[in-house]
């Protein structure tokens, strides 16, 4: 076995690469390496109630299949009824005939998100695991109903809302989880243009979900400040580069340059089904993850953001949603 001091160094040298650390070929060094992946197993999730959005193809749905094959009851969201209902089916199938259940809702619409979120609060007692995965890259400038920039509203606000309709559920499972899909990508986006919706002029996609992608990020450890010491902890992941239907629709041609490069969805949902399986004390709440381990949430000189940016995200989110800024624990705003 390789010390540790030496795999540390191998797992700082893909960290810094970039392209070593989130292709397959850094998950395969450091699966063989680091002790978050060759020590015990995490407990299965036998039992536990698992949420999840995105769940009809790509590191969704392996996360799903992982969970159900696990014993978890496992419940997604879709917006399109036979995507739903081929999704179930396959999960199913896949994790040996367990039970799979979906609800219809759009994140894009948050009156969607709020209808769904009473419901699935007044079909169940708790929530042990919500997993934020949704996420796709618009090419041209739209927005919801309300008027806000698609990428903002589906990926930021609507993760947001929904967190805090279930968050007496989680409270009720006595130990749960949160954990939010975002990207590599967040690292090109600072703090305080993360703080606000991209407008028209001058739209590029990429860049607008570079933008939500890193406001998760920070809403992630705000909701950790929060809710602090309730025995619901907060995770935000990213996935490495992963070969799904979304990135080869949005991204065609880096898809087809890295393409022998690009983790399989499986791999990319591997940290996701770790965060949401191990144990609470080794994981702590408000970290930013990749590949099993605690990774720095800035890249960029000059790029850190202060506690304040958090709360001022939170608040405007609060206020897209239509919740006050202090809803989740009294007194703690």
């Amino acid at each position: 076995m390789r010390a540790p001091g030496a795999a540390a160094a191998v797992d700082a040298l893909l960290e810094a690469s970039v392209a070593g650390g989130f292709s397959r070929i850094g998950l395969a060094v450091r699966s063989r390496l680091l002790p978050e992946f060759t020590g015990p197993a995490p407990a299965p999730a036998a039992g536990r109630t698992v949420l999840i959005t995105g769940a009809t193809s790509g590191i969704g749905h392996a996360a799903a299949v992982a969970l159900a094959r696990q014993g978890a009851m496992v419940h997604f969201l879709a917006r399109d009824p036979g995507r739903a209902a081929r999704a179930q089916r396959e999960i199913a199938t896949a994790a040996g005939g367990a039970r799979v259940r979906y609800d219809i809702a759009d994140l894009d619409d948050l009156g969607s998100v709020r209808s769904f979120g009473y419901r699935f609060a007044a079909a169940h007692g708790r929530l042990d695991i919500l997993i934020h995965n949704a996420g796709a890259i618009h090419p041209g400038y739209r927005t919801d109903p309300a008027g806000t920039e698609l990428t903002y509203s589906g990926q930021v606000v609507a993760p947001f809302l929904l967190t805090a309709l279930l968050v007496p559920r989680l409270l009720a499972a006595g130990v749960a989880r949160v954990v939010t899909v975002s990207s590599g990508g967040m690292y090109t986006a600072r703090a305080g243009a993360a703080e606000v919706p991209a407008g028209p002029a001058g739209y590029r996609g990429a860049t607008a979900y570079a933008r939500a992608k890193r406001a998760q990020v920070l809403l992630s450890a705000e909701w950790a400040r929060r809710l602090a010491g309730t025995g619901v902890a907060f995770h935000a992941m990213h996935p490495g580069w992963a070969d799904t239907p979304g990135l080869a629709a949005a991204l065609p041609a880096f898809h087809r340059v890295m393409g022998p490069l690009l983790r399989s969805p499986e791999q990319g949902a591997d940290t996701i089904v770790w965060l949401a399986t191990a144990a609470p004390a080794l994981l702590g709440t408000g970290g930013f993850w990749h590949d099993r381990r605690r990774r720095p949430a800035h890249l960029l000189p000059g790029a850190g953001a202060d506690a304040a940016a958090g709360r001022r995200l939170w608040r405007r989110c609060a206020g897209l949603a239509g919740l006050a800024p202090g809803f989740a624990l009294a007194g703690q705003g």
